[in-house]
Formats: C-alpha cells, sequence, structure tokens
C-alpha cells in the first residue's frame, strides 16, 4: 500500500484520509480553501475535529455564537504559532473567510461531547527539540490542555539538512498519526522513512509541498534537504492522548 498522498488545491473541503478509505481507522484529515468572502458549511458528525489555520483569517459562526478573526499568518511559515479552533462531535458551524484560507481539518471518532473553543496564538507552547543534526522546532496546539479529548496536534519546523523525529520512533500501540508537509521555496521536498522491525514494511518516500503521509504503524522519521525550510503538521488519535512514542531500540541510543 502507498501510505503517501497528494493534496490537489480546490475551493471548499477537499477530505484526503477518510476511514474506511484510507490506511488510517482512528483519523481523518483534508483541507479547506476558501476566497474572501466565501463561506463553507460543516457538520461535525460523530467526529471530533480540531481546524488549525494554515493560511488567511477567518470567521466561524455556530449555535448563535462566532469567533471573530481567526488566524494569525499568511503561511506556515510568517508565525510559529498557528491560531486554530476545536469543534466537538455532532456539531454545525460555518466558515466565512476574512481573504483567502487554507484550513487543515483534523478529525477522529469521539464518544464524549464536550464544548467548542477558539485557541489563539498565546495558547500555542514552542519548543525545541532534538539536537543538531536531528534538530526541529515544534508547536504544541491542540492536547490535554485544550478542549480535545483524543486529538494531540502540532507543527514542526526541521533545521534545513537536519533529520527530525530521530531516533526512528512509533505510536502503534495505541496511536496512528499523520504527517502534512508544506516547503519555502515551495520546490523542497524531504524524505519521510516508514518501516517495522520485521521488514514487512520498508518505505522511503520523496514528499513535496501539499504531500502527506499516513503512519498506521511502525518506526518513521525524516530528514529535511539543505537550504529549504521543511515544516510539517503531526496530527495524532488513539486509545490514549497526548505524544506517546517508543523508539527503535537499535537506534535509541543516539537519544
Amino acid at each position: 500500500m502507498n501510505y503517501k498522498k497528494t493534496y490537489v488545491p480546490a475551493k471548499g473541503y477537499t477530505p484526503i484520509c477518510k476511514i474506511g478509505q484510507c490506511s488510517l481507522k482512528k483519523l481523518e484529515f483534508g483541507i479547506i480553501e476558501l476566497d474572501a468572502g466565501e463561506k463553507l458549511p460543516f457538520y461535525t458528525e460523530d467526529r471530533e475535529v480540531a481546524f488549525i489555520m494554515l493560511e488567511g483569517h477567518c470567521n466561524v459562526s455556530f449555535d448563535g455564537e462566532r469567533y471573530e478573526n481567526v488566524g494569525n499568518r499568511a503561511n506556515v511559515f510568517e508565525n510559529r504559532k498557528a491560531e486554530s479552533f476545536y469543534m466537538p462531535r455532532e456539531q454545525h458551524l460555518e466558515i466565512e473567510a476574512i481573504d483567502h484560507i487554507k484550513i487543515a481539518v483534523c478529525g477522529t471518532p469521539a464518544k464524549e461531547k464536550t464544548a467548542p473553543q477558539v485557541l489563539r496564538e498565546d495558547h500555542v507552547v514552542l519548543k525545541l527539540l532534538g539536537r543538531v543534526p536531528f534538530q526541529r522546532e515544534t508547536s504544541f496546539i491542540i492536547d490535554g490542555n485544550s478542549n480535545a479529548k483524543v486529538l494531540t496536534i502540532g507543527e514542526a519546523y526541521c533545521t534545513p539538512g537536519n533529520w527530525a523525529g530521530f531516533p526512528p520512533h512509533k505510536h502503534d500501540v495505541d496511536a496512528e498519526e499523520i504527517y502534512y508537509f508544506l516547503f519555502d521555496p515551495r520546490q523542497g521536498f524531504a524524505v519521510q522513512c516508514l518501516y517495522t522491525a520485521d521488514g514487512s514494511l520498508d518505505e522511503a518516500y520523496r514528499v513535496k509541498n501539499d504531500e502527506l503521509v499516513e503512519f498506521p504503524y511502525g518506526y518513521h522519521t525524516t530528514v529535511s534537504t539543505p537550504g529549504y525550510q521543511t515544516y510539517f503538521l503531526w496530527l495524532m488519535a488513539g486509545d490514549y492522548q497526548g505524544f506517546n512514542r517508543s523508539n527503535d531500540p537499535e537506534h535509541d541510543w543516539v537519544k
């Protein structure tokens, strides 16, 4: 199975990973793009859904309430603390674009219905993880400090030419994950590795702008090309909320 997928820019909502139609059983992902003044209704069904503002600004209306001017950047490289909004299961909402918007839509089935929430820039925790040559700046946007009960979401900015997520690690004891990539300049690329200890899965994908890789299981690690800023949005869902990982024991000594 090919675990890499490509987003082809389009107006409205484009589902990319959908449960029952991809390798994942707990995680869904798509992109919303709208121009200024355009509106999009959305229903979360049985999922809790986080909307991460990649580009632009929007207003969000639901149940007689309204979040004004959500968003704080023209692109992901302009500000490393993304604004977002969270919606629980069985929630109707409408998104109105103030300017051109691009939103990552991250969902997972949830049993508990919580409350909607807007998460501004000051909510985001930014950390420098690893060390050269496996250094990255990582943000934590959706986690146990939000109203989400299952999702964990953040963004990573790799130091050009460095690895990220090293030593190779996995979450498949209790979680699945997706990495969605963007680059500056946009013709850049990275290499995403995905493998199992027994060798039954052993893949290395050249990932380009607007491409993603699903991690239903297995160890994974990323390498950024020199000269390019590599960004990826990471989202996880599983039995336990949180940034839970186990390293490949063969390479764990490197940490």
